[in-house]
């Protein structure tokens, strides 16, 4: 994300689409991203600039990501736009008998033996993740999600962003929980990538820390109680010294100082880009809402602990909608009347009371969000679809309906 001058907050915002390569047969992954990457004179390269969209790889060979490039669009262009980069990229890929698969983690990918690391640009940084953490494994190289990074100007626009972040984090997997299987079989969690994500860099307890990030009220607070003792933790590791950057940092939202930025990293990539977009839009609408109210001033004065949001956090990545938070002094925080809620009805709460307040946005975004609520999370609809059956003949049949609804920008309905 970036622009010519600086963006206040909300006046922007850029958006990352993470998606797996796979065989347009058997659906297993394709570590071929850099043939889909390489530059029209053949070199290798990490992004390939289309404009106001881009192409780019992290890490794993079957991964590729893709990113608006101008925060100043408006992001009900953004589903249109996102659908015709991936009928470009399903158009390249089908010369190889290969496309995209949506969704948080390959239901079946096995990373231990699966994983190709991207060999060429930043080999070397990703060679030191995969020395210090082991990679092969979920959570590193099985995840793909979708990044949300708002601007901000100045400590002041920071601070209050980033704490009307935190409070957010928590509920975004009772939207977005698209990750219910790995290795062909439930895994108990309708968000496992986040459970994944949590525990990946475990080795370096700082990295991650609780998810949800401390309480911060300046750029150089930030640095002092986040990114500095990080950098100290892992520097014994680290041994080539290329990991000392702030990307390192893998909380749920992070600080990106060099674009003026929080990236929110908790938003399970959907079934197709109408669906990530709508989701998006919620977040935005219900984060805007709380910077210019009472729940920013409340929360800026006294702050919910981290822990006790982890706790939310933890529930609505397990059970999604139904998840019950009964969290009293959260639910006042947020402006919920009632003592107890499901996360659903919460959402219900908070998007009537923000984004479909304007009918305009309720016509572009509600289809999306209205199944959610109504039939439940991408990962619910997905069980419901496999129902007890966990041959690779029905995970195939099911995620080949979720890669035509990437290809064609349609909703996974049962």
């Amino acid at each position: 994300m970036s622009a010519a001058t600086p963006l206040r907050v909300f006046s922007g915002c850029g958006i990352e689409l993470e998606y797996m390569i796979v065989d347009r047969d058997t659906l297993d992954v394709r570590p071929i991203a850099d043939e889909l990457l390489r530059s029209p004179d053949g070199s290798w390269s990490t992004d390939r600039d289309r404009g106001a969209f881009g192409w780019s790889n992290e890490l794993a060979a079957h991964l590729v990501e893709v990113k608006s490039n101008d925060p100043m669009q408006p992001l009900p262009s953004l589903p249109a736009g996102f659908a015709d980069e991936v009928s470009e990229i399903n158009d390249a890929l089908a010369r190889v008998d290969a496309m995209l698969m949506p969704g948080a983690i390959h239901p079946w990918m096995d990373p231990r033996t699966e994983t190709r690391l991207w060999p060429h640009e930043y080999a070397e940084i990703y060679a030191s993740y995969d020395r210090i953490f082991g990679c092969r494994r979920h959570g590193w190289t099985n995840l793909q999600s979708m990044h949300v990074n708002l601007p901000f100007h100045g400590d002041d626009e920071f601070a209050r962003l980033h704490a009307m972040v935190r409070l957010l984090l928590p509920i975004l997997p009772a939207l977005a929980a698209s990750s219910p299987i790995a290795e062909g079989t439930p895994t108990g969690w309708l968000d496992y990538r986040m459970e994944c994500y949590r525990t990946n860099s475990a080795r370096v307890p700082s990295m991650t820390g609780l998810v949800i990030p401390e309480t911060v009220h300046s750029e150089a607070d930030y640095r002092s109680r986040i990114l500095e003792p990080m950098y100290r933790a892992i520097a014994p590791l680290d041994t080539e010294g290329v990991l000392q950057d702030e990307w390192l940092n893998s909380r749920g939202a992070i600080a990106r100082f060099d674009r003026d930025a929080i990236e929110i990293r908790v938003i399970d990539t959907q079934e197709c880009p109408r669906a990530d977009l709508a989701i998006a839009a919620a977040t935005i609408a219900v984060l805007h809402a709380w910077y210019d109210g009472e729940t920013a001033e409340q929360e800026l004065l006294n702050p919910l602990d981290s822990q006790r949001l982890l706790a939310i956090l933890t529930a609505c990545s397990r059970g999604a909608g139904p998840a019950v938070i009964s969290d009293t002094e959260y639910l006042q925080r947020v402006g919920f009347p009632e003592p107890h809620c499901t996360a659903h009805e919460l959402w219900r709460h908070l998007l009537d009371d923000t984004l479909f307040r304007d009918p305009g946005a309720r016509e572009i975004w509600g289809k999306p969000l209205e199944l959610i609520l109504r039939e439940g999370v991408l990962a619910r609809r997905i069980l419901r679809a496999i129902g007890a059956d966990y041959r690779r003949e029905s995970l195939r049949e099911v995620f080949g309906r979720l890669c035509r609804c990437l290809d064609r920008d349609l909703l996974f309905r049962n």
